[in-house]
C-alpha cells in the first residue's frame, strides 16, 4: 500500500520513473539529478524511520555504488563500496528500524562541479532534500547525511543553505568526503552537537597526503580529507575533549561516542580512498552509537556483508 502511494505521488508530480523493483525506484529531480530510493519491503509506521541520503562519489553511478558480484568483464567500480549489501546487514541488525537509503546522483557524476554548474545550488539542494521527503510521504523520520568522495560536497551544501543544522539531522558522516569542510561550518556543528547529544558526527579519513600518483602527490598539502578532517578536528577540540584511541592503523579521536574520527594511518602510503567504504564503513556509520555497534561486524576488518552482495 506504502509502495502504491509512493508510485502514484511520483506519477501526479509527473516525475520520471525510470527504474522499479520490488524496493527500489528512482526518479529525476529537474534535468540532472537522479535520486534513487532502497526501500525496505518490510516497512513498519510503528517502527522508527532513519532516511539515509548517500550523496555518490565523484566518477560513479549509483549501480556502481550499490555494488554487485563481479563477472567476467564487469567494471572495478562495481566491487568497491557496496552500499546495498552494507545497507542489507544494517537493517538485519536494526531490526526496530526502517532503514530507507536514498542514493543521489547527477549527471555530471560529481558534486563539486554540479555546484559550481548551479550558482543556486543553495537553493536547489534544499529542495532536492524536501522533494525526497514529499515523495516518501513519512511523518516521522530522522535524517542521516552521508556521503563519499564527492558526495561530501552535497552534505556540506546542505548545511551551507541552512542558518543552524535542522534536528531532524541526527547524524552526519563523512566517508572519506569532508574536502570541502572549512572553519566557517564549525559552529554550525557545535551547535548541533550541543543541542541533542543524540546528533552524531562521524569522519571516516586516511593519510592521503603521503601518496604519491603518477608521479605527484595525490592531493596538495591541505586539499586532501587527512588535512581537512585534523582541521575539523582542531576546531572542534576547542569545544569538546577528544579521548584517542588506537586500534593498529586505526586512531580513533571521540567525543562521549558523540563525535568520533577515525583516522588511518598510511606508512606504506597507499591509496585507501574507496577501502575505508569497503571495510564495513557504511555500516559503522549507522551503527556506531547503537547496541549493535561492532555486533557482528568492525571497521577496516574484512567484509561483513560478503554473504549478502547480490
Amino acid at each position: 500500500m506504502k509502495r502504491t502511494f509512493i508510485i502514484t505521488f511520483l506519477l501526479m508530480m509527473n516525475v520520471r520513473l525510470f527504474a522499479s523493483q520490488d524496493s527500489i525506484f528512482s526518479f529525476r529531480f529537474r534535468s540532472d539529478v537522479i535520486i534513487t530510493v532502497d526501500y525496505p519491503k518490510n516497512f513498519s509506521s510503528k517502527n522508527k524511520t532513519q532516511l539515509v541520503l548517500f550523496a555518490l562519489p565523484n566518477g560513479n553511478t549509483t549501480s556502481q555504488t550499490m555494488g554487485k558480484k563481479l563477472n567476467v568483464g564487469d567494471d572495478w567500480h562495481f566491487d568497491i563500496q557496496h552500499i546495498a549489501a552494507q545497507t542489507m546487514f544494517v537493517r538485519n541488525e536494526l531490526t526496530n528500524e526502517n532503514i530507507i537509503v536514498v542514493y543521489l546522483e547527477n549527471d555530471l557524476k560529481a558534486w563539486p562541479q554540479w555546484k559550481k554548474k548551479h550558482e543556486d545550488y543553495l537553493e536547489l539542494i534544499p529542495k532536492i532534500v524536501d522533494t525526497i521527503k514529499q515523495v516518501l510521504a513519512i511523518k516521522k523520520y530522522s535524517l542521516h547525511l552521508n556521503g563519499h568522495s564527492g558526495g561530501g560536497s552535497f552534505v556540506f551544501g546542505f548545511i551551507q543553505s541552512q542558518e543552524q543544522i535542522p534536528d531532524y539531522i541526527n547524524r552526519i558522516s563523512f566517508l572519506d568526503s569532508d574536502y570541502g569542510y572549512d572553519s566557517t561550518f564549525t559552529l554550525k556543528f557545535v551547535d548541533w552537537l550541543k543541542r541533542n547529544k543524540s546528533h552524531r558526527l562521524t569522519v571516516f579519513a586516511y593519510n592521503d597526503s603521503v601518496v604519491i600518483y603518477n608521479g605527484k602527490p595525490l592531493v596538495s598539502p591541505t586539499g586532501g580529507t587527512w588535512y581537512r578532517s585534523k582541521l575539523m578536528m582542531k576546531d572542534l577540540s576547542n569545544y569538546f575533549h577528544f579521548a584517542i584511541t588506537r586500534n593498529d592503523s586505526v586512531v580513533q579521536y571521540s567525543h562521549n561516542n558523540q563525535i568520533n574520527f577515525f583516522l588511518v594511518d598510511n606508512p606504506d602510503k597507499k591509496i585507501f580512498h574507496t577501502i575505508q567504504v569497503e571495510r564495513n564503513g557504511f555500516i559503522h556509520s549507522n551503527l556506531i552509537g547503537t547496541k549493535q555497534e561492532n555486533n557482528n561486524y568492525l571497521y577496516w576488518s574484512k567484509r561483513a556483508y560478503e554473504n549478502l552482495i547480490q
